[in-house]
């Protein structure tokens, strides 16, 4: 990361006292070589320990985006004056043309974002990254050179994304097994029906690569209704016959919340059977797939903003408290342990859809801490209080929701 020296961030052991694990009772925690050696009431005081006064605040483990384009995004950039056509096609071709011609700059751009969600205590994130024949891997490379630059405090996974499809561009097929050759974590998919218009040679591309290449899957999905449940039936059937339990992703899942009842319990039920987890942006325009039904099914259930600050959207920001808010908010979630629900889907949950290990604050997890002043997981969620202080890796990176002086540099963490 230039001009950002990680190195010299202290890493030695810090106890922090009197603090409330996920709103439990208070308690200390130490930290030791990156990982949580103790957590309890009372904990000694090793030789050479640093002490962080926690005052009872509420404590978290560090927030996970699931779902966002790091290489897409304008955070930071003067305003972007939004005249774009409603069809997907038109966001489509209109993102091509202004990266082309504007010379977009991924890998600025995508730290620049990286950083904003640090600060605001995000240590895990997914992001898709495009693949398509007129810009080939440029945006990979610059995502990747964020991932290099974060890896010592943020943990990113790569998404090789063919945003304008798989099969209407010959060679993308082919561009996509090279992204996951020089590094990219996932492959991603879209609408095999909509946008490609034949779903079974669409997935039977997919698949095949992934299966050639032994990488998760990660498809967006936003076709509605009978269509995206076919799809989505299509995505089961690969998933149990190649054996990926735990290794496949649909991203939005717009047709889940249009299903007939028993339709879509059929379909839950299969994707719990088979470990298919489900990420949500929960936009407030489109048929959303019910949460606490998924959830009580015993599908995964993980949040992510999608795009934030970019020409598909003005909207979005790199706070996942906010985005949990948004979650709560769509599905009129108002009792406390609902409202903790739509936490989850930015914390545990994603964590586990995601795949991320050693994840939580348990003795033995990595140290990924988020302090904030809240009696409870839900007002932590309905109020986005400042960031107290942020800690990745065992290592203070933000405190009152800005980074340390260390890590800002000359990035800005604001849009």
């Amino acid at each position: 990361m230039s001009g950002t020296p990680i190195d010299s961030l202290p890493a030695s052991p810090l106890l922090i006292r009197n603090v409330r694990p996920l709103g439990g009772p208070a308690c200390d925690v130490l930290v030791r070589e990156g990982v949580l050696a103790g957590v309890g009431p009372g904990l000694a005081l090793p030789a050479g320990c640093a002490v962080e006064e926690g005052g009872g605040a509420l404590l978290l483990p560090g927030l996970v985006e699931g779902h966002t384009h790091l290489d897409k995004t304008l955070w930071g950039m003067p305003w972007y004056c939004n005249e774009v056509g409603d069809r997907l096609i038109d966001r489509i071709d209109n993102e091509r043309a202004f990266r082309a011609a504007s010379g977009h700059d991924a890998a600025a751009q995508s730290l620049h974002l990286a950083k904003a969600f640090l600060a605001l205590g995000t240590t895990r994130l997914r992001t898709h990254v495009d693949i398509d024949t007129q810009a080939g891997l440029r945006h990979l490379d610059g995502v990747l050179q964020t991932r290099s630059a974060m890896a010592p405090l943020q943990q990113i996974q790569i998404v090789a994304f063919p945003q304008s499809g798989l099969l209407q561009r010959a060679g993308t097929a082919e561009l996509l097994e090279s992204a996951i050759e020089q590094g990219a974590d996932v492959l991603g998919g879209l609408d095999p029906t909509a946008i490609d218009a034949d779903p079974v040679r669409s997935l039977d591309v997919l698949f095949g690569i992934a299966e050639r290449r032994g990488c998760p899957v990660d498809i967006h999905l936003h076709e509605p209704g009978a269509m995206g449940a076919f799809s989505l039936d299509l995505i089961l059937e690969r998933c149990a016959a190649l054996g990926m339990q735990g290794k496949v992703v649909v991203s939005h899942g717009f047709c889940l919340g249009e299903l007939p009842e028993r339709e879509r319990d059929a379909l839950l039920a299969r994707m719990a059977r088979l470990d298919v987890a489900l990420v949500t942006s929960a936009p407030p325009a489109r048929p959303v797939p019910p949460l606490l039904v998924c959830r009580q099914a015993g599908v995964t259930v993980f949040g992510g903003n999608d795009g934030i600050r970019d020409t598909w959207t003005p909207y979005g920001s790199p706070d996942m408290l906010e985005r949990a808010m948004l979650i709560g908010l769509r599905y009129n979630l108002r009792r406390d342990d609902d409202i903790a629900a739509a936490l989850d889907c930015v914390t545990h949950a994603g964590a586990r859809g995601c795949g991320f290990a050693d994840y939580g604050l348990a003795p033995g997890a990595r140290a990924d801490l988020v302090l904030v002043e809240a009696e409870s997981l839900a007002q932590a969620v309905v109020a986005r209080p400042m960031r107290k202080l942020v800690m990745a890796a065992g290592r203070v990176v933000a405190r009152d929701s800005r980074l340390v002086p260390a890590l800002a540099g000359a990035v800005h963490e604001s849009g």
